[in-house]
């Protein structure tokens, strides 16, 4: 069995080669070790080597890569010969990715418990800075979907305890609730209120599948009231929650809230994709929610950029874990926006620096069909004025508690909500048709000229 190892993107800065991809770091080669003892009791262990080579803009050293990683496998053998070594240079795919029977060393990595968003939707709910009781209602019906998991018998009793809470505070709150929504939107405030409470897809249709105790009923209920609740938050949150940093406040685009872009992808090959209503097509539709609660400058500068029409014909190239646009050359580029990530549990994001090792952004990268943009070639404290990657997030290539290995280390901007079936039948060559700004134009910022 393969054991593979996390994609360490650092920059992302492409040596094409006629049979893949690969991707290296500005400043230098770092080769992340991932060893696999096969005692019964020893962990697996990433050691990080560090390597010097010449310029990266050589796209010639790309070839001497496998050398360079029998080379460091070699010197490893004689530090540690009870492992065996896969070695990845700063790469989306391994480049040396040695097979070894499973071992007791394969612990399970990832724990169904462990409270990070599992899809688009839920990060980007998560996400949004709303009213303190609106947050204690969607909390607490977030926990059915993990009491939903118990196998067998299901705590329907505690289920309804948790509705019920959720529904006091919809009640004794809604003159709070509505406080908080700005005047122009009061009435559209009151008409979610009313459905969450009543509606359809509310707090007491949710009560009444699960005193039927059909789990897949229940399921359908509360994904349908979790919506009504984003719904209700979203209005909630006409803007920023804070001030951005007075360097940045009139630099740069920025965008305050959340909007929705169409990629149309064409089949570069003439292939087709996988039917969709009986019929095959060679173009499909991906669309993704950008979020500029917590990522507005990033979030800014990729609409200016879409609206400016700069994706429109752009190549994908596809690796283990990610799709990414090209890189730009001889293309309209946007802004160097410094790297902006928010911790959870804060309130505005942080600039110019990665997470530590068990931090968690508010937008995480372990979801699968995240958007990142890369970082920028001359320094790993500003992204790329232009290139940007979905991530295929894969729990197998993902360390403890399902955390990919570079949390933490790229300005996620949002996620793929429509589409993600297209994703994983994206192959390198294939073309971004045209990308649209569908819908948050009103929520752009633009710099002042100067």
């Amino acid at each position: 069995m393969a054991f593979p190892l996390s994609p360490s993107f650092n920059h992302l800065c492409i040596a094409r080669d006629a049979s893949r991809t690969t991707f290296f770091s500005k400043k230098h080669h770092a080769a992340k070790v991932t060893l696999q003892y096969r005692s019964c009791h020893i962990p697996p262990k990433r050691v990080p080597v560090t390597m010097q080579e010449g310029s990266v803009a050589d796209a010639g050293r790309a070839t001497s890569a496998v050398g360079v990683a029998e080379r460091i496998a070699k010197r490893l053998r004689s530090v540690v010969p009870i492992v065996i070594a896969s070695v990845q240079i700063s790469a989306l795919a391994p480049l040396v990715d040695y097979a070894c029977s499973t071992g007791a060393a394969e612990a399970v990595l990832y724990s169904p418990d462990t409270k990070v968003p599992r899809t688009g939707e839920v990060a980007l709910r998560r996400a949004i800075p709303a009213n303190a009781n609106m947050k204690a209602i969607q909390d607490t019906l977030e926990d059915i979907s993990y009491l939903l998991r118990i196998p067998q018998r299901k705590p329907y009793g505690t289920m309804e305890g948790n509705v019920k809470k959720a529904l006091k505070i919809a009640v004794d709150e809604k003159d709070s609730i509505l406080a908080s929504i700005p005047a122009e939107l009061k009435e559209r405030g009151s008409l979610v209120h009313a459905s969450l409470i009543e509606g359809k897809g509310g707090l007491q249709t949710l009560i009444q599948s699960i005193k039927d105790q059909d789990a897949d009923k229940v399921s359908v209920s509360l994904a349908s009231t979790l919506d009504t609740v984003a719904e209700l938050e979203l209005l909630q949150a006409p803007g920023l929650s804070f001030l951005l940093p007075e360097q940045y406040a009139e630099q740069y685009p920025r965008l305050s809230g959340r909007g929705t872009v169409e990629f149309t992808i064409e089949k570069g090959d003439g292939a087709t994709f996988s039917a969709v209503a009986g019929e095959q097509k060679n173009t499909a539709t991906i669309q993704v929610v950008i979020d500029g609660y917590s990522a507005p400058l990033t979030a800014g500068n990729f609409a200016k950029l879409v609206m400016d029409g700069a994706y429109n014909g752009a190549t994908l190239n596809c690796a283990n874990q990610a799709i990414l646009s090209d890189d730009g050359v001889d293309k309209n580029s946007g802004f160097s926006v410094p790297l902006e990530i928010m911790p959870s549990g804060q309130f505005e994001p942080l600039y110019k620096t990665t997470l530590s090792d068990g931090e968690l952004p508010v937008l995480p990268l372990s979801v699968y069909g995240a958007v990142a943009m890369a970082h920028n070639e001359a320094s790993e404290e500003y992204s790329s004025p232009y290139q940007f990657f979905f991530y295929l997030y894969d729990k197998r290539n993902a360390g403890l508690g399902g955390i990919s290995f570079d949390e933490g280390q790229f300005s996620v901007f949002g996620y793929t909500t429509i589409g993600r079936d297209i994703l994983p039948q994206i192959k390198t060559g294939d073309v971004i048709r045209s990308a649209k700004l569908i819908e948050g134009q009103d929520r752009l910022v633009l710099p002042k000229e100067s």
